[in-house]
């Protein structure tokens, strides 16, 4: 999760975006904007999407061995 919070607290900071305005952009709560780029590791995936489409991107399921 640490590597998702640094990119949505980059790019939110780059679009010179407030936690408040980037918020309200997503249509989501201060506080789920405040723990995602504070790393917390309980976070709706449905919700930490929507932040991520702000930016054109999502998280999505892979395999971690590509032996298989």
């Amino acid at each position: 999760m640490k590597n998702i919070s640094e990119f949505v607290k980059q790019n939110r900071k780059a679009l010179g975006l407030t936690q408040v305005e980037f918020a309200i952009r997503a249509g989501l709560g201060l506080r789920f904007v405040r723990e995602l780029e504070q790393g917390k590791k309980t976070l709706r995936l449905d919700k930490v999407n929507q932040a991520l489409a702000v930016f054109g991107a999502q998280v999505s399921v892979g395999r971690l061995n590509s032996d298989e």
